[in-house]
Formats: C-alpha cells, structure tokens, sequence
C-alpha cells in the first residue's frame, strides 16, 4: 500500500526544487519543451484517444452523469486542439522577467516591477483530460512547476497525456519534476496536496461545485477558483433580434456541461413578446427545457410551445447552474432590472447583452460585477484559448490577483526593482 502522505511530500519536495530550475530556464528552451510536448501529443493521438475509449467505458458503467461525459471525451479534434494549445503558448511572449513602470524617482533611482513565477502550482480537476495538457503547458511558460491531480474517471488519459508531457520536458533539458501527474486516485492525495504549504503556493480547481467547495473550505495553501457558472444573456429592447437568436442558441445549446454555458435568459419587456416566441421554439427544438417566470410562461405557451418544454421557475431556478438542457427565462422591465438580476442572481462568471445601443451597452460593462462582460456575442467565448492566451489553467471570480480566464500573466506574480548606482538614502 503506498503511503499518500510521504508520496505526496515527496512529490511536493520535488516540485519545489524543479520550480527553481525552471524559473532560470530561458525562453528558448522552455518553448522547445512545449512544442516536443506538442509534437508527441499529436503522434500518440491514437493512444490517447484508446487510453480515453477505456476511461470512458469504465464511466458510462459507473453511471456518471452526461455533464462529466461529457468533459471526460477525447476527440481527433480535442487532441489536435491540446496540441495547438501548446503551440500557442510556445509563441506567446514570455512574461518571466519582463520589467514595467520603470519611473525615476526625485532621488535619482529607477523603480519598477518585475513579473516573477507564483513557485509551484496545485491543479485539481475532474474529468478533462485537455487540462493535463493546457496546466502543463502554462505552468511551464510562466516558469512555475506544477502538481497535477486528475479525477479517477480519466486516470488512463492523464497518465498518456502526461507521458508526452515528460518527453517534451526531457527533449528539452528540464527536470521531469517540472510537472508531475499525481498516480495515485486515493481523494486523501487532494488532502494532502492543499495543506502542503511549504511546498504549494497556490491550488487551482477545476470541476464540480462539491469539490471546489471542499478545496475552499479545507486548503491551507491560496486557492484561484470559481464556484459555479451562471451566466446570463439580456434581449434589451433595442437589440437586433436575429443576432439575439443565433447569440442565445450558441450560448445554451453548443455544449451544456461547461461553467460558460448561459444558464439564464433575461428579455426586456418591450421586446419580449416579439423575441420570446422564436428563441422558444428554437430552444424546444434542440430539446431545451424552459423554466420561466409567469410573464414568460405565458407568451412562450401562446407561441405554442409544446408544455414539456416549460415549466413555471422557482426561486432556486435564478440561481442554478443546470449544465444540461434547461434554461431559466424572464421577462424584465428593462436594462436596470436586468443588472439588479445579475448581480443579485449570477455567479460573476460571464454576462452578456444584446443591444444595438452604444450607452447601454457601456453601462453594462461598467456595471455588471463578473469577470466577463460580452457586447453582442456569446458567453462561450469565455475561455482562455479564445481570449488569445493560448489556453488556460481555469476561470477566477475571484477580484484579488486574477479573474476571469487565467493564463500565464496570472500565474505569474510581480515584484519591486529598484535600480541604483551608489545611491543613498538622505
């Protein structure tokens, strides 16, 4: 039987002495590690996607849920998209090092800042094997090792995925602790890993409200997370209606198990009994249940909508995260109504309007309290990969350090430089 507590510490040694080689590694040969890691992603795709096939198999037979299956499949496309996402990196500028503000000052010395890794990085995530990947490839770049801790649903997956990972760090020159995919599926690993304060500086979640509750609750170690993703889409009255259409049905129906899918529809009242009917029906389409306020219920049931796919919401239903097929709709008096709702419903993940008016659509940014707001366009665009940021480590609410999507400027920290030349204090 292995001992989880020494195994971890072991590993939480070797990552705190591999953070100092790779926070000295230069640009170059942190980017040849990151395209060999790509290049052994893409010739061992059929082997990660055989080792996913297994992952898979034992979770349809442990009866999880299609949200997790979701996130726990690997496709053609997924593996060419880990790749790329560490190609993406790889071109990306390196933030180590990089020096700003740098002022005189009355004195004669020169002040600044300097961005610096965060050390070692703790990622804790279910499902999701592109995160192996993704965390792998940003740790790396913003120079901080990582201890990666995958669920025991994709434990096959991790485990080829980490495979490439270590060739890409060996091709390079860089110690194989740089980052380490945590074997054992014993949760007292996740225990351990968040306590570990000498050897962690900072934890990441990724995956369910139960578990990032727990690691909110039990870590001892700084925690970049968020809880939940219910994201709104607002119909003002002055949006252009076909827009509205095809923003919502991307936003809810492209995928259902992610924290950016909109779980919430609000439509301003003097809009609402136009827009609703055609939204409604190309949601009841795609199979979407519809749990609205009583405003709504009735004009998407004169629209003819099938009763299956409505239902009267309850309160709960303003603040769910469904991650499948429902949808939480009302109808609101207009543009103040619809922030009140968000800021009072919403989880400060990703919000978004569908306005043709300048003013309003500057208010909404300004006002709503989450860490994206979008102007006409879908929610889905919440992601690191789409943020330019080559991929990401995960999604902050969080208002301190870093929010929204984290990619390397978040995973890195800052530090004061002071630049003299036998200067003194008067």
């Amino acid at each position: 039987m292995m001992d989880v507590k020494q195994y971890m510490q072991t590993l939480g040694r070797q990552a705190r002495d591999a953070s100092r080689a790779i926070a000295r590694a230069d640009t170059n040969q942190k980017n040849r590690a990151l395209l060999a890691m790509a290049a052994a992603i893409r010739r061992d795709a059929a082997k990660l996607l055989e080792a996913n096939a297994r992952d898979m198999e034992r979770a349809r037979a442990a009866g999880y849920d299609s949200a997790l299956l979701d996130r726990l499949l690997l496709t053609e496309k997924t593996v060419a998209g880990m790749a790329e996402g560490l190609e993406q990196i790889a071109a990306l500028p390196d933030p180590v090092g990089e020096i700003g503000d740098l002022k005189y000052r009355p004195s004669g010395i020169q002040v600044g800042k300097m961005r610096v890794p965060l050390g070692v990085i703790g990622i804790i995530y279910e499902a999701r094997p592109n995160v192996t990947a993704d965390a792998a490839g940003l740790c790396l770049k913003s120079g901080n090792a990582a201890i990666l801790r995958g669920g025991s649903e994709a434990l096959e997956s991790n485990q080829a995925v980490a495979a490439c990972v270590r060739e890409g760090l060996g091709i390079a020159g860089l110690p194989a602790a740089v980052v380490q995919v945590v074997e054992t599926t014993d949760r007292a690993a996740v225990g351990e890993l968040i306590t570990m304060k000498d050897y962690v500086d900072v934890i990441v979640p990724r995956g369910g409200k139960g578990l990032i509750e727990r690691i909110t609750g039990e870590a001892r170690v700084p925690v970049i997370k968020h809880l939940h993703g219910n994201c709104h889409v607002y119909v003002d009255d002055r949006a252009d209606l076909a827009k509205a259409l095809k923003i919502v049905e991307n936003a809810k129906t492209q995928r259902y198990g992610t924290c950016n899918t909109t779980e919430s529809l609000l439509v301003a009242r003097g809009v609402a009994t136009v827009a609703l009917p055609g939204i409604g029906r190309m949601l009841a389409g795609k199979g979407v249940e519809m749990r609205g306020c009583a405003e709504a219920l009735a004009i998407l049931k004169d629209a003819g909508i099938a009763p299956d796919r409505v239902k009267a919401a309850v309160e709960q239903d303003w603040h769910e995260e469904y991650l499948g097929p429902i949808i939480a709709v009302k109808v609101v008096d207009d543009i103040d109504a619809a922030i009140v709702h968000i800021n009072t419903h919403g989880s400060q993940h990703t919000d978004a309007i569908v306005t043709e008016d300048y003013g309003r659509a500057r208010r909404f940014l300004r006002e709503v309290d989450s860490a994206s707001v979008i102007v006409n366009a879908s929610t889905r665009f919440a992601d690191g990969f789409e943020y330019g940021l080559g991929a990401e480590i995960g999604i902050s609410t969080d208002k301190i350090h870093a929010r929204g999507p984290v990619g390397l400027e978040g995973l890195t920290s800052q530090k004061w430089v002071v630049l003299g030349d036998g200067h003194v204090r008067a």
